[in-house]
């Protein structure tokens, strides 16, 4: 019981707490699994693949501050590999496993708000990016988020269109909610005429009550009224918990990013 316990301790709560300011020098020093970008210290799992120019990027939705999340998505980016042979990495955003909160505090975090709507994330998103990009030689960007990791996805290709060229958005929402009334508040909705060649893959699960589904068909019939190439997939009776991971998303994202 004590192991159980303690297992659990170590997937639900990463170290965050003792990373909380990390310099780019100091972020270096910490392997090849940590990359500085946007001001940040990012954590992150590499899955590797033998596909060359191909590079899928996992992002998670919003977790308690300090889950350890790659504890999760790690495993995830293992399977699309398996299924894609794409260099798959899974990123720890601020707040999570051992990322810094040098800017950003995680998304769930007593005294943050609105996070993923903010304009200043979605910039430090696309440094991120790039520099994953950069890192990894890759020509090709594939942006596979669930949840919160989805509505900033979705904004970020509208924000830097030439950045993704396919973007998975599973259980994600895409438009400003009420209390979105900052001026720094954005959304996909706020660039969707700058979108161009971006695939965009949509999914929905029929039993999601936090992304509800009418959320995502409403978007899809939005972009495509906009010609937006998009593909709507749902998943029937699947809640809103690993929505991405599921057998009809995983077909569905391999389909789209192996797609010549």
């Amino acid at each position: 019981m004590k192991k159980i316990i303690l297992s659990f301790a170590l997937v639900t709560f990463g170290l965050t707490s003792l990373f909380a300011n990390v310099t780019k020098d100091q972020c270096s020093q910490k392997g090849e699994k940590f990359i500085y970008a946007g001001g940040e210290c990012i954590q992150f799992y590499e899955a590797a693949g033998d596909a060359e120019g191909s590079l899928n990027i996992v992002v998670h939705g919003t977790w308690p501050a300090g889950t350890n999340t790659l504890a999760r998505y790690g495993t995830f980016a293992d399977n699309l590999v398996m299924n894609t042979d794409i260099t798959t990495v899974a990123v720890a955003l601020p707040g999570y496993s051992n990322s810094s909160t040098n800017k950003f505090q995680a998304l769930a975090h007593k005294g943050t708000k609105n996070l993923s709507s903010n304009k200043e994330y979605i910039e430090f998103l696309n440094d991120l990016v790039v520099a994953l990009k950069d890192k990894y030689e890759a020509k090709k960007v594939n942006y596979i988020g669930h949840s919160a990791g989805a509505r900033i996805g979705a904004t970020l290709v509208g924000y830097n269109p030439e950045l993704i060229t396919t973007i998975t958005a599973a259980g994600g929402s895409y438009t400003l909610n009420e209390d979105d009334t900052s001026k720094s508040a954005v959304a996909i909705s706020s660039y969707i005429n700058n979108v161009k060649d971006t695939k965009f893959l949509l999914i929905y699960g029929t039993a999601d009550k936090i992304s509800k589904p009418e959320v995502t068909k409403s978007f899809y019939k939005v972009a495509k009224e906009k010609g937006i190439n998009v593909t709507l997939v749902e998943v029937a009776g699947a809640p809103h918990l690993d929505l991405d991971m599921t057998d009809t998303s995983v077909e569905a994202i391999t389909a789209l990013v192996t797609e010549e």
